[in-house]
């Protein structure tokens, strides 16, 4: 996946990946075995993907090619296995560190 080309797709990517996490939630509501999987860390994505599209949202967001991950990418790469929209947050986080794609 492609780095986002500038704020309203990328924005428009976090929204996406906040939809991701409220669609698994939904999905787990009616299996208790794959919830174990992902309850350690999908109320804690959730927020952080949350805060990152407000901030956004409200333009109180940094900007891009900062060179740094956001705050999400320790809690991704512990869990990155078992979340399935991995490629959608590693292109929100390229996007964040590296630069709006040329």
């Amino acid at each position: 996946m492609k780095r986002a080309q500038d704020l309203n797709q990328l924005t428009d990517l976090v929204h996406e990946a906040v939809y991701e996490v409220e669609e698994l939630r939904a999905c787990l509501e009616h299996d208790d075995e794959e919830a174990s999987i992902y309850t350690p860390f999908l109320d804690d994505l959730d927020k952080m993907l949350r805060d990152l599209h407000e901030s956004m949202a409200s333009g109180k967001y940094a900007g891009v090619g900062s060179g740094e991950d956001l705050s999400f990418m320790p809690l991704f790469k512990k869990h990155e296995r078992n979340i399935p929209f991995r490629e959608l947050l590693r292109t929100i986080n390229a996007t964040h560190r590296e630069g709006y794609e040329p």
